[in-house]
């Protein structure tokens, strides 16, 4: 698809696997944000966004939000991949409301993926960022602790693989549709 570009900036690997995916399946192509000019966007009628969850940013996003003015005419979708449950909206909702104003919100389409955690390959601030959050947990009384948490203190220090193909499907599907 030449009118679909994805754009992704990924520090450990998973949203670059998820990027090189969707890329593939719409058959279009891909590129690291870094690499991005926004001159470049011109003859693409959907622009897909996908970076990690870092402390409730998205990593790189602030390209989208730099250029925002010059893409909402675009159909504009946003990828995440963390660790969270994608399922646990409430998450995702305040994620969004910390990273794009209501206009962004009402016209970019967003879509939550899992990632993977390796934290013998985490740089230090994100392995220091890890430990406070694990601190943060286990202050908690026990009847407070979500399951969410529970499996971040059940993992911490191992390797957490979530990545999953079969997830990128409703942005496959999304894209698809609206080209029709």
């Amino acid at each position: 698809m030449d009118n679909v570009l994805v754009i992704y900036k990924s520090i450990y690997g998973s949203t670059k696997k998820y990027a090189k995916w969707i890329a593939e399946d719409l058959n279009c192509n891909v590129v690291e944000v870094k690499k991005v000019k926004i001159k470049d966007l011109e003859n693409y009628k959907t622009i897909i966004y996908g970076g990690g969850l870092y402390a409730s940013g998205i990593s790189g996003v602030s390209f989208i939000k730099k250029n925002y003015n010059k893409l909402k005419d675009k159909n504009i979708i946003v990828f995440t991949v963390g660790l969270s449950d994608p399922k646990m909206k409430e998450n995702f909702e305040s994620i969004k409301n910390r990273n794009f104003n209501e206009d962004m919100m009402k016209n970019i389409t967003f879509f939550n993926l899992r990632g993977a955690i390796d934290y013998k390959g985490l740089s230090k601030i994100h392995s220091i960022m890890m430990e406070m959050l694990k601190r943060t947990i286990t202050k908690k009384d026990a009847k407070d602790i979500t399951d969410e948490e529970m499996l971040l203190l059940k993992t911490y220090g191992y390797k957490v693989d979530f990545i999953d193909r079969n997830t990128i499907a409703p942005i496959i599907e999304l894209v698809k549709n609206s080209l029709k």
